[in-house]
Order: structure tokens, then C-alpha cells, then sequence
């Protein structure tokens, strides 16, 4: 059981960092269409970031929590260990940086928001530091 709810939880993260890594990607060509008064890129964006938000990002969230407690339900001594206590900071990290997102999302669509594409490029990279933190805890559990 607990390799399927392994294996359960590595495709629901990889496919919440897929749209944890895309979603502010848009965010920055969204802000460059914005610059440009490109309306129909605009509508476009607002579109792609509302369904990539609501139909992958935040099941794929659900689930990477679902098959996370399953698996510390099943090995419960991993909630005694400093690497854990590390990995799960680091998850309720990305799920604040998830909500930011949603935040960032409806200042779009109401047309509000003034952040420059600049700021997204570089709020981009946020996820990509928890990733690596996340790998490397998970697998070498160092402490």
C-alpha cells in the first residue's frame, strides 16, 4: 500500500510543480501583454491562468496532500524526524506561494495588478528552490 501511495504522490507533485513553475510564467507574458495594451493576449492569459489554476494546480495540491498524510499515516515515525519537519515547512511554503498565486490571478483578471513582468520572472524561481530542498530531503534525509 504504501509504494502505491508513493507513487501516487510523485505524480500529483510533479504535476503541481508543473503548474507551480507555469502559472507565474503566464503571470509574466500576461504583464507584458498588459504593457503593450495587447487586449486579445490579454483575455487569452486571464484565460489560460484561470483554467490552469482551478482544473491542475489546486487538484494537483489536493492530492500531493491526500497521498502525503496516507503516507505518514502508514509511517507515522517520520513526523520524529528533523528532514520531515524541514520538507513539511517547505510544503506549507508552496502552499502559501499556491494562494499568492491565486491572489495574482484575480488582480489580473480584474485587471489590477501592477506588477512588472520583471517581478514575476524572479517570483518564478520560488518554487524551483523548494523543489530541489523538497528532493534532496526527501531522498537523502539528512538529519
Amino acid at each position: 500500500m504504501y509504494l502505491w501511495m508513493k507513487a501516487l504522490h510523485l505524480v500529483a507533485m510533479v504535476t503541481w510543480f508543473a503548474a507551480l513553475f507555469y502559472l507565474p510564467r503566464l503571470f509574466v507574458y500576461h504583464a507584458m501583454a498588459r504593457d503593450q495594451g495587447d487586449e486579445q493576449a490579454i483575455t487569452y492569459f486571464a484565460t489560460m491562468e484561470r483554467k490552469l489554476y482551478r482544473g491542475i494546480m489546486t487538484p494537483s495540491m489536493i492530492l500531493v496532500l491526500v497521498f502525503g498524510a496516507a503516507m505518514l499515516y502508514l509511517v507515522p515515525g517520520w513526523l520524529s524526524q528533523g528532514w520531515m519537519h524541514a520538507k513539511l515547512a517547505l510544503v506549507v511554503a508552496l502552499i502559501a506561494y499556491h494562494h499568492v498565486c491565486l491572489i495574482y490571478l484575480k488582480q489580473f483578471a480584474q485587471n489590477r495588478c501592477t506588477k512588472s513582468h520583471v517581478f514575476f520572472r524572479w517570483f518564478n524561481e520560488a518554487p524551483v528552490i523548494a523543489l530541489i530542498a523538497i528532493v534532496l530531503l526527501a531522498i537523502l534525509k539528512p538529519f
